[in-house]
């Protein structure tokens, strides 16, 4: 087990990883990670690298249907003439 403080950086907090626990978690710097958080407690694992769009869709299975929608009318530099 190992231990951190909860620290302000910027408008965010932070928490130091120990370079142990990236080793033992196989976690480089700049790799992509998901956060999960619930009662009492934040998981960090590594997120799973989408390789191609089947990849970002399996197991999709709803039935989206893309809309146009109506931002009314033009103004400004958008009004061609």
């Amino acid at each position: 087990m190992m231990h951190g403080t909860i620290q302000k950086w910027g408008n965010s907090q932070a928490v130091r990883l120990p370079k142990g626990a990236l080793q033992i978690a196989r976690l480089s710097e700049n790799d992509g990670v998901e956060i999960v958080a619930s009662e009492g407690q934040i998981v960090i694992r590594k997120a799973e690298k989408i390789e191609n769009l089947d990849m970002l869709f399996a197991g999709y299975t709803g039935d989206y249907r893309p809309a146009e929608e109506d931002a009314g009318e033009p103004v400004g530099r958008e009004v061609i003439e």
